[in-house]
């Protein structure tokens, strides 16, 4: 982990941000609510800086893969606003889209498609060229070992595997800033390594990092800030040694976790 540089400069900002989804009868009745509403981000702020790797931590059910598809204009918020790279993601979703790489468990690569097809796919997209498209998958490919199974159908490829060919399709365009959603979520310990270093080169390399996590030595391990994020509000916010105070940060959290639900 790095120390973050004395005058940083902000990449990411959440201001004040809100969101409120509709529930099915289903999840009102798992959420036992009355009103039929789940607030998942209730004001929630917060700045990633260049050359950080930033950890939006809590449980399932936070608001943290919401805060990130909203960076990542997939879904609006219903108030408030937030910048990627200078741009908003209200009026300005195409140029953060063209600055960000987003991965997320919710990203299924099609089953009967190749790595090397969908490689392909993704880089038209983005407007590349065939030879800017050629050099970076022989970068890629070569830097996550999907070289002998460019050719193979992701419905045969391992778990691991497939988070490679994820990783690689969502970098394809070498983005400034990166937003990664449980990266290591279900992953054996040699990809989830291969993962890890990785984030660890882009940051390296100047890159802006933001990932949701609940896991706590994913959070030790790489993040230079951290936000705990309580039922869609910023509980805690700052460097390991500020919201840890010196103990692990898994006993940081759950007394973080008790003052934020129970007021004691």
């Amino acid at each position: 982990m790095q120390e973050a540089e004395a005058n940083p400069h902000a990449i990411i900002r959440a201001e004040n941000v809100r969101k409120t989804f509709t529930l099915s009868r289903k999840q009102r009745m798992l959420e036992k609510s009355a009103t039929g509403k789940k607030v998942a981000l209730d004001g929630l702020s917060f700045t990633g800086y260049q050359g950080e790797i930033y950890g939006l931590l809590g449980p399932n059910g936070a608001g943290k893969t919401t805060m990130l598809r909203i960076l990542s204009t997939l879904i609006r918020p219903d108030e408030g606003d937030a910048f990627v790279a200078g741009h908003s993601v209200l009026r300005e979703s195409e140029q953060v889209r063209a600055c960000i790489g987003f991965l997320t468990s919710e990203l299924k690569l099609e089953d009967f498609f190749t790595p090397a097809y969908l490689f392909g796919f993704f880089g038209k997209l983005h407007g590349m060229s065939e030879e800017a498209l050629h050099k970076r998958r022989e970068e890629l490919f070569s830097r996550f070992g999907i070289d002998a199974f460019a050719e193979v159908k992701v419905g045969d490829l391992s778990t691991g595997m497939k988070q490679k060919v994820s990783i690689a399709v969502s970098i394809i365009h070498d983005p400034s800033v990166i937003i990664f959603d449980e990266p290591t979520n279900g992953l054996d310990v040699l990809t989830a390594k291969v993962v890890t270093d990785f984030l660890e080169e882009m940051r390296a390399q100047g890159k802006s990092i933001i990932l949701s996590t609940h896991i706590f030595s994913l959070v030790e391990k790489l993040c230079d800030r951290v936000g705990i994020i309580i039922d869609g509000r910023m509980a805690a916010e700052g460097t390991l040694a500020e919201v840890s105070c010196g103990r692990p940060l898994e006993d940081a959290f759950f007394d973080i976790y008790k003052r934020t639900v129970t007021g004691v």
